[in-house]
């Protein structure tokens, strides 16, 4: 991300580039093509002493941010992921984490756990039939004399297999709620999906009258709509960031090959109709850097703009990261459409994100319903 950086902000992504680089390798990602998990849990423990899974936390439960500026200082842990097209549970996780550690009391033991990478949470959002649409609830959470009752379907949900909590979002009457499911709660069940990232799993999530006791319910029964409206701002910011990693990643590469690879002695980088295509790369990678970052600093401050500049970003970042992407496939050639080469790694870290939490056409339509909102007369 291209954000002024502090010292403090400098080492820390420094450190956590320095760490991927070392324990997940494109080689080890490649070896984790058929692992369940798709991370080595000892990985996500020592990732967590750095500060991947604290940073949301509040510092009386543990957590803390390196400058003050908490989505900041993990949006430079996202972006150091999608360039490295690393494995883990970042975004679920560090939504969760949020969540619990806000609303404190009976879920403070599973926010330690979380802390601490002894424990992966997963945010039940999306469902079948949405469209694409992330505002889109049919799953119920209902009360039936002390207990809450919870029937739906969830999917895709990330680290689904590896979760030990479920945070769900579900209907109660016209309003929202959200309760947190352990994963062994009968009644609940998880089906793995196939998906074109390399470690990253998904999985259908099915809840068949799942009761549980009234303290799982997190915030207010029926009054959860903001709370769910700051996490999906925290999850298109975090996405975003981790896209435009791995389009800075696969454009480094792209022009690094350029240069080396030679064609009728000459360099492929000093033909005009390349050039020009690398100014078109470099212009909506500049761009994508610039508003992901808008869009950090106003969910950081709380701004009233936050969802029209997450909701740009998410769409700007995913309609152009991809075809960046696929400018960068081409320039190769043949070799960046094997499976030997690390293009496909970014492309598929980037191709995943496109479609988490609304397509860049459903994100463009909120756009312009916020406008159109903001637009109309008193």
């Amino acid at each position: 991300m291209l954000l002024e950086l502090s010292s403090e902000q400098g080492v820390f992504r420094a450190t956590t580039a320095k760490y991927l680089a070392e324990r997940v390798s494109a080689a080890a990602l490649r070896a984790l093509r058929d692992d369940p998990d798709g991370f080595d849990l000892d990985y996500w423990r020592a990732g967590a002493d750095l500060g991947w899974t604290s940073l949301l936390i509040g510092e009386d439960q543990g957590g803390g941010s390196i400058s003050g500026a908490p989505l900041v200082d993990l949006g430079l842990i996202a972006y150091e992921f999608g360039r490295g097209a690393a494995p883990g549970p970042l975004v679920p996780t560090n939504i969760v984490a949020e969540r619990l550690s806000v609303t404190g009391g009976a879920h403070a033991a599973v926010v330690k756990e979380l802390a601490a990478g002894t424990s992966i949470a997963s945010w039940c959002l999306a469902e079948p039939a949405s469209n694409g649409h992330p505002g889109t609830v049919n799953t119920t959470v209902r009360t039936d004399g002390p207990d809450i009752v919870v029937d739906g379907v969830k999917r895709p949900v990330e680290a689904a297999g590896s979760a030990t909590h479920f945070l769900v979002v579900g209907r109660t009457g016209t309003g929202l709620t959200q309760v947190l499911v352990p994963a062994d709660t009968a009644g609940v069940s998880v089906t793995p999906m196939r998906a074109v990232d390399l470690t990253r799993r998904f999985c259908l999530v099915t809840f068949d009258g799942v009761r549980l006791s009234a303290d799982a319910v997190v915030g207010d029964l029926g009054d959860a709509s903001d709370d769910v409206r700051r996490q999906l701002q925290l999850a298109l910011t975090m996405t975003s960031a981790e896209s435009v990693g791995a389009m800075q990643r696969a454009f480094d590469v792209t022009l690094t090959w350029a240069f080396d690879r030679f064609s009728f002695g000459r360099p492929l980088a000093t033909y005009q109709e390349i050039k020009h295509r690398f100014a078109d790369m470099a212009t909506w990678l500049e761009a994508s850097h610039a508003i992901t970052d808008a869009a950090v600093a106003a969910v950081e401050a709380g701004a009233p703009e936050a969802d029209e500049l997450v909701s740009a970003a998410k769409s700007y970042v995913g309609e152009y990261g991809s075809e960046l992407l696929q400018d960068c496939v081409q320039i190769h050639g043949g070799i960046g459409l094997t499976f030997e080469h690390n293009l496909h790694l970014y492309l598929r870290r980037h191709t995943a994100n496109r479609t988490l939490f609304g397509t860049p056409s459903v994100h463009r339509q909120r756009v312009a319903d916020i406008v159109a909102h903001q637009d109309r007369p008193a």
